[in-house]
C-alpha cells in the first residue's frame, strides 16, 4: 500500500488489519453505517482483495476453456462470466471471474488464490502457446463501489457510463491520465463496478470516487453485507475439500461445453441429482455468532458445520453460512448449533438473507 493511499484512508477513519497477507481496512465508521451506505446508497472498497492473472497467446481461449468449468470460448470481447477451477477430482481450487479482451483473457480470483491458481494452471500447460503477463502493477484491482447510485457516482467521478454494462461486462475508460477498465461485479449483493488500472491510480481514483459521494467501506462490513448476499468466500465457506455442487455455484457451471479439468466428477453429480451435503442459510437465536466449525446436530444426529456467522442489520439477528446434510437442509428445519456456553437453535432458511438488486453479478 502506498503511503499516500494509506494516510488517505487513515483520515476517513480507518483502522486497518491483514487479509490474506494484506494490510486493507478493516472498518472506517461504524458496522452499520458502512452497511447502510452499500445498501442504501454507495460504498467504496478498497479492492485488494482480490487479484488478477493475465494470459495472452493464441491458445489461451482453448486452454481456459479446457480448464474452468465455465463457456469461456462463447465470450466476445468485453464480455465475462463467473466461473472455477477444479482439480482432477473436482474440488475447488478457486472460483472466479473471466473477462474476455481482444488479445487477453482475465482471471479475476481471490488475493490469497493467485500463486496456487497460476501453479496449477502452468502445471498444465505443454505445448499450448499461453503466457502468463507478468506486469501486474498495470491491470491490479484498484477500487470497487457497490450500491443502488454506484453508476451515478461513477459518471461523476471519472465520467464513464456504465449502465448499460451487463453482469461481468467490462470496458474501458480513461482517468487521470491513465487508462482503466471497469467491470460489472458484485461482492455484496447490489449493483457493483471493480476497476483495474495501474496501482499508482489508486489514491487518486478513491479520492475522486470519494468526492463524488461514495461512502469508505472497511473489510468488517464486506464480510456481513456478503454473507447476507449468500455470497461465499475462499478459505471461509470452501476450499479444495468441497465440489462445486455443494457450494451453490451451479451458475458458475456449464453443462453444454467440451470437457473440462475436474468434469467427470461434476456430470457424475449431477446425474445422481444431488450431493451429500450443500451450503445453506441459517438464522440463530443465539445473541452472539457462533464460532466458526461450530458443529450442527438434530435429536443427537451430526447435521453439519458453521462455516460463517455474523449480526445481521438486514435480518437483525445472527445469521450464518454452514453445510448440512441431506436429511436436514429444507427450508424451515431446525438445528442444533454448539455455542462455547450451550447450544442455540439455528433455522435453514433460503438464500440470500438479503435480495437486493438481482443483477446475477457475483
Amino acid at each position: 500500500m502506498s503511503a499516500e493511499l494509506k494516510a488517505l484512508q487513515r483520515s476517513a477513519g480507518a483502522v486497518f488489519a491483514t487479509f490474506a497477507g494484506q494490510e486493507l481496512p478493516a472498518r472506517f465508521t461504524s458496522l452499520e453505517c458502512e452497511w447502510a451506505a452499500v445498501r442504501q446508497r454507495c460504498g467504496l472498497l478498497d479492492a485488494r482483495f482480490r487479484g488478477v492473472l493475465r494470459l495472452s497467446g493464441t491458445d489461451r481461449t482453448t486452454f481456459v476453456q479446457g480448464m474452468v468449468t465455465n463457456d469461456v470460448a462463447a465470450l466476445k470481447n468485453g464480455e465475462g462470466t463467473s466461473a472455477a477451477l477444479l482439480t482432477i477430482q473436482g474440488r475447488i481450487a478457486s472460483d472466479m471471474r473471466i473477462y474476455t479482451l481482444a488479445e487477453e483473457i482475465w482471471m479475476d480470483v481471490p488475493l490469497q488464490r493467485v500463486a496456487a491458481v497460476r501453479e496449477h494452471l502452468e502445471h498444465h500447460i505443454v505445448a499450448d502457446d499461453v503466457e502468463f503477463i507478468t506486469d501486474t502493477d498495470l491491470w491490479a484491482p484498484l477500487v470497487a463501489v457497490e450500491g443502488p447510485e454506484a453508476s451515478g457516482i461513477l459518471a461523476t467521478a471519472v465520467g464513464a457510463g456504465v449502465q448499460g454494462l451487463p453482469p461481468f461486462g467490462h470496458q474501458e475508460c480513461r482517468f487521470d491520465g491513465a487508462s482503466l477498465r471497469i467491470a460489472a461485479v458484485s461482492h455484496a449483493g447490489e449493483v457493483g463496478y471493480l476497476f483495474f488500472g495501474p496501482s499508482a491510480s489508486t489514491r487518486r481514483l478513491w479520492e475522486a470516487c470519494r468526492n463524488a459521494g461514495a461512502e469508505p467501506v472497511g473489510m468488517e462490513a464486506l464480510d456481513v453485507l456478503r454473507v447476507e448476499a449468500g455470497i461465499p468466500w475462499y478459505d471461509r465457506d470452501m476450499d479444495e475439500s468441497t465440489l462445486i455442487s455443494e457450494v451453490g455455484l451451479e451458475r458458475a457451471i456449464s453443462f453444454r461445453k467440451g470437457c473440462y479439468l475436474g468434469q467427470e466428477v461434476v456430470e457424475r453429480v449431477a446425474a445422481r441429482g444431488q450431493v451429500q451435503r450443500k451450503l445453506v442459510g441459517l438464522t440463530c437465536d443465539s445473541p452472539l455468532p457462533p464460532p466458526a466449525d461450530a458443529p450442527l446436530s438434530h435429536d443427537g444426529k451430526e447435521a453439519g458445520f458453521i462455516t460463517s456467522a455474523l449480526w445481521s442489520p438486514a435480518r437483525q439477528s445472527v445469521i450464518a453460512l454452514g453445510y448440512v446434510r441431506q436429511d436436514w437442509w429444507d427450508p424451515g428445519c431446525e438445528l442444533q448449533v454448539a455455542l462455547p456456553n450451550g447450544t442455540a437453535t439455528a433455522r435453514v432458511v433460503e438464500l440470500p438473507f438479503y435480495k437486493g438488486i438481482p443483477h446475477g453479478m457475483t
